[in-house]
């Protein structure tokens, strides 16, 4: 099969995206695939469609060139009309395939995909519509409450309300402040103290234009995927030091990932029926991940929130989800590729 894989792009977790394609590329061509890696911003100006998936192919090769453009990608992103870069669209029309492995936005909120649904290309994880609700934690906090997934309370705080204290939204401090539609934590402040509410507003609208201000849960982190409607084995996340940030997440040895993780049964079912309820809240296929906190003082369990393309990379959760049932990394490549594919049968 052809396949481009699409990463990169224009979020704050760029890196982390060529990451997880530079990996998925790899293990679709262990399979047998014709697949390539594509920056969906900055293109492959000297690719021939009709040629492109034939032959040799340096994967690694094909990262370095992509990450020669993070200097100009950061320069033009907010300027740039078009967003699909040089041949993008083409190649994606050539393949068979696309397997999308954006973090963030542009890329995880549904509007590739919007596209792509509009010009007939087939392509890996959920739709649009509810990669757009689980993009935007505000929107998911609707659906969730709307729908009994239990969830931290929280409000939309916009780049207006700069300066506005906890209190003035009605919140008890500690509160958590983070921008709508980051991921991998970036920009998340944790405050305690009213100083630590006005940092973290600056933060957060430094990256968008809209914030949530949450309720902080107290609490150990637990992750689920959910693939093809199905519940995989809880992770347990133990952050050596500190919180799951950025940096614990990408560092390799910062943090202590059990999987499966070692708390009773009754909680595990209650992690993974909670995570097929939020999937199906949102109305998610294909394949997702589902965030957790389970509140130390009375062991209750809060979804936080969705993820629709989550994360491939060495350090990733959901490859050691998979692991933990048999699936190693390529086969667990070719899985979603094969429950995205369902959903365009009959």
């Amino acid at each position: 099969m052809k396949i481009v894989v699409l990463a990169a792009g224009t979020s704050t977790e760029r890196s982390v995206s060529i990451v997880s394609g530079t990996g998925i590329c790899k293990a679709l061509r262990s399979l047998g695939h014709k697949a390539i890696l594509v920056d969906v911003f900055s293109g492959w100006a000297e690719a021939n469609p009709e040629t492109a998936f034939d032959g040799d192919y340096d994967v690694d090769g094909a990262a370095a060139y992509i990450h020669s453009f993070d200097a100009q990608v950061e320069k033009e992103k907010k300027t740039r009309r078009r967003f699909f870069g040089p041949k993008v669209i083409d190649l994606c029309l050539a393949a068979d395939f696309v397997f999308i492995t954006l973090h963030g936005s542009n890329g995880e909120d549904g509007r590739v995909q919007a596209a792509f649904d509009l010009l007939g290309i087939r392509y890996t994880g959920p739709d649009y519509i509810s990669s757009a609700i689980a993009m935007d934690k505000s929107y998911t906090k609707r659906v969730f409450t709307g729908a009994g997934v239990t969830t931290p309370k929280g409000i939309v705080i916009t780049r207006e309300d700069e300066g506005k204290t906890a209190a003035d939204f009605g919140m008890e401090l500690p509160v958590i402040i983070k921008p709508c539609c980051g991921g991998s934590s970036v920009g998340v402040t944790i405050c305690h103290t009213e100083a630590d509410v006005a940092a973290g507003e600056k933060l957060a609208f430094s990256l968008e234009e809209n914030a949530v201000m949450e309720e902080f849960i107290d609490g150990d982190e637990f992750t689920c995927a959910v693939i093809d409607g199905k519940p995989y084995p809880v992770v347990s996340i133990v952050p050596k030091q500190g919180y799951y940030d950025f940096s614990n997440k990408y560092r390799a040895g910062a943090t202590e990932e059990i999987c499966p993780a070692r708390i009773p049964d009754e909680l595990t079912k209650e992690i993974q029926d909670l995570a097929v309820k939020a999937y199906r809240a949102i109305g998610l296929e294909a394949y997702a991940r589902m965030d957790f906190l389970v509140r130390k003082s009375d062991r209750k369990v809060y979804c936080i929130e969705a993820n629709t393309l989550p994360g491939m990379t060495p350090t990733s959760l959901v490859p050691r989800e998979a692991a933990a049932v048999g699936i190693d990394y390529a086969h667990l490549c070719q899985l979603m590729l094969d429950v995205s594919a369902a959903k365009y049968e009959g």
